[in-house]
C-alpha cells in the first residue's frame, strides 16, 4: 500500500528511543521528512544519521533532522513551533509521544507529582497541538497521532499516574477529532500493550523488586496474559502508527487503536 506521505513533514516527540523512534523510522521509510525530538542530542544525532543513510538513494526516502527538547520545559511549545518552521518549513504530521511517569499506586499520587507530570504529559501535548493546528487547517490536510497506553482502556496495576493522566487525553482527542475533521485533519490515539522497549524492562524490573521475584518470573507471568504469547515489536507498533498518519487513513479519526497482541479484555 502506498501511504501517500512522501514529502510530508512530521514532528515526532520523545523520539530518541523506543516507540517514538520506531514511528519516526516508519514515517521516514514511507518518504516523510521527520524531525526527532528528545533530551539526548548524541542519541538523536545517531538516529538521524541512520535514518538518512537508510533513505539515501531511494526515490521516496525520507530525511531526518533533530532538535533538543524537554516536555517539562515551560517554553517547550514555543521552541517546537520555531523548530518546525526552521527545519521543516511547515507541518503535516504531529506525533504526540511522551515518556511515562514513575510507577506507583493512587496513594503515591501527590499533588506535586500530579502537577509535574500533568504539565509534561497533558498540557504540553494540548498546547503544541493547538499551536500547530492553524497550519494544518490552512492547507486542508493534517494528521495528529497521540501515543498513550493500553491503561486507558484497562488500568494497569501500579501505574496510577499513567492511567490517570493518559486517560485525560482520551476525552481531548475525541473532542478534537470532531472539531477538525472538516478541515481534512484526523486525530487518533495509538495504545501500546507490552511492546518490548527499555521502558518495559524498567517496569518489569520495578515489579520484580516490589514483589521479591526475578525478572524472568515477572516476564513469564506477563506473557501468559497475552494471547499472542510474546512481547510486541517496536516495528509492529510503528507500522500501525504510520498507517494512521497516512493518506489512505483519511476516514479514520477519533479512534483508539490497540497494539497489544490481544491482551486487553475490554470490548
Amino acid at each position: 500500500m502506498d501511504l501517500g506521505i512522501t514529502g510530508k513533514r512530521a514532528l515526532v516527540l520523545a523520539s530518541s528511543r523506543g516507540l517514538g523512534l520506531g514511528i519516526a523510522k516508519a514515517l521516514a521509510a514511507e518518504g516523510a521528512n521527520v524531525l526527532l525530538v528528545g533530551r539526548s542530542g548524541d542519541r538523536l544525532a545517531e538516529n538521524c544519521k541512520a535514518i538518512n543513510a537508510e533513505g539515501q538513494g531511494k526515490a521516496n526516502g525520507g530525511k531526518a533532522d533533530w532538535v533538543w527538547g524537554d516536555l517539562a520545559d515551560d517554553n517547550f511549545v514555543e521552541a517546537m513551533v520555531d523548530a518546525v518552521k526552521e527545519k521543516l518549513g511547515g507541518i503535516d504530521i504531529l506525533v504526540n509521544n511522551t515518556g511515562g511517569p514513575t510507577p506507583g499506586t493512587t496513594e503515591d499520587m501527590t499533588a506535586d507529582k500530579l502537577d509535574s507530570f500533568f504539565q509534561s504529559m497533558v498540557l504540553r501535548v494540548i498546547g503544541l497541538t493547538n499551536a500547530l493546528l492553524p497550519q494544518m487547517k490552512q492547507q486542508g490536510w493534517g494528521r495528529i497521532l497521540t501515543v498513550a497506553s493500553s491503561g486507558v482502556v484497562e488500568p494497569i496495576t501500579n501505574l496510577a499516574l499513567s492511567n490517570t493522566l493518559r486517560s485525560a487525553l482520551v476525552g481531548w482527542n475525541k473532542t478534537l477529532a470532531a472539531e477538525v475533521a472538516g478541515f481534512g485533519i484526523t486525530a487518533n490515539m495509538l495504545l501500546p500493550g507490552r511492546i518490548h522497549t527499555d521502558r518495559i524492562d524498567e517496569l518489569d524490573g520495578a515489579n520484580a523488586k516490589r514483589n521479591g521475584k526475578s525478572l524472568e518470573e515477572i516476564r513469564t507471568a506477563s506473557l501468559k496474559t497475552i494471547p499472542a504469547g510474546r512481547l510486541g515489536k517496536v516495528e509492529e507498533f510503528a507500522a500501525a502508527g504510520a498507517f494512521l498518519c497516512s493518506a489512505p487513513a483519511s476516514y479514520v479519526t477519533g479512534t483508539m487503536l490497540r497494539v497489544d497482541g490481544g491482551a486487553s479484555r475490554s470490548i
